[in-house]
């Protein structure tokens, strides 16, 4: 059986709508896109072990209120509420349709990922598989996303939907006056930047560049550092936690970007199989360029039967050019 089968197997329907454009009606299903794997902790007495209750305490009255004597409040302004019973509420909730309107179709690429909030898979209800790869294929052709409004859980939401391998997928969009503007950030004004930083930056980056974001290589260290840890605790064995390696501080930016170069060509371009020549040779590195020099070539110019004191390849060269 292979992963897609069993990918087909495991999925499970968390909820079902209706995709409406025109006269056109699609019955789909939602599916969850991701589901978060980080470590989480619960709160536990320290003398027992036990673990902790949440409890509601009103500092006015001074007691413990339970949930049947809560209401929920709407906060005007503050610290003045206006009380809101559920029924009030569920008065003020979306018609419950599950109808998923598409209302205007956009060029995809014109798309900020900074408004999408959550994803969802959507497949093709009985009856609609037809239709349901019609409109995908008709997106995927037309480099397009559909916008739309989606009523779940009592709330009208913006979506957009689009075409992903083969069928469709929702992203629930914030509204534009959820998001902040960029312009807030304070960006340090502009700059002049020399040739030769502009030049290693862009090494750099091309030194470092991928054909393609693959996320399958990458995981949370820290969730796995916790789980081993867990496994340890449980066994009995103590936990050691090896000592963080200082790290150097650059201030200069061109002689971080050299030394960042620098690295990265040591780690992209790493011999794969030793040397063939049999003659002694010796590497020298710069930070911008790297050499490769016959031992032959660094030895001292002889100056009678005194010994000459050690010193660096470059001042030897200085002084064998003056003699």
């Amino acid at each position: 059986m292979d992963s897609g089968t069993l990918l087909r197997m495991s999925a499970r329907s968390i909820g079902s709508g209706t995709i409406s454009f025109g006269l056109v009606s699609i019955p789909i299903k939602l599916y969850t896109a991701a589901s978060a794997k980080a470590v989480s902790f619960n709160l536990l007495h320290n003398k027992c072990g036990g673990r902790m209750k949440q409890q509601y305490h009103c500092p006015t009255c001074n007691e413990i209120v339970e949930r049947k004597d809560m209401v929920k409040g709407f906060e005007a302004a503050r610290d003045t509420f206006v009380r809101f019973s559920d029924e009030e509420l569920k008065s003020l909730e979306a018609e419950r349709t599950d109808a998923l309107d598409l209302i205007e179709f956009a060029p995809l690429d014109t798309v900020d990922m900074l408004q999408i909030e959550k994803t969802y898979f959507l497949g093709p209800d009985k009856g609609g598989e037809r239709a349901y790869r019609l409109l995908s294929e008709s997106l995927e052709r037309a480099g397009l996303c559909a916008v739309g409004r989606f009523s779940t859980r009592g709330k009208d939401n913006l979506v957009l939907v689009r075409a992903y391998q083969k069928g469709l997928i929702l992203h629930e969009t914030y509204y534009a006056e959820e998001l902040r503007a960029f312009s807030e950030v304070e960006t340090g004004g502009s700059f002049e930047f020399k040739p030769i930083e502009t030049e290693l930056a862009d090494t750099l980056i091309k030194q470092l560049k991928v054909a393609k974001f693959e996320p399958e290589k990458y995981h949370d260290l820290y969730a796995e550092r916790v789980r081993t840890a867990a496994d340890k605790k449980l066994e009995g064995k103590e936990i050691t936690m090896a000592p963080e390696e200082p790290k150097a501080k650059i201030v200069d930016l061109l002689e971080a970007l050299k030394r960042s170069v620098a690295a990265a060509a040591n780690t992209t371009t790493a011999p794969t199989s030793a040397p063939t020549s049999t003659s002694a040779s010796t590497t020298t590195t710069s930070p911008t360029s790297t050499s490769t020099k016959n031992a032959d070539d660094e030895k001292p110019t002889a100056k009678g039967p005194k010994k000459a004191s050690p010193r660096s390849a470059e001042g030897g060269k200085k002084k064998s050019a003056s003699s």
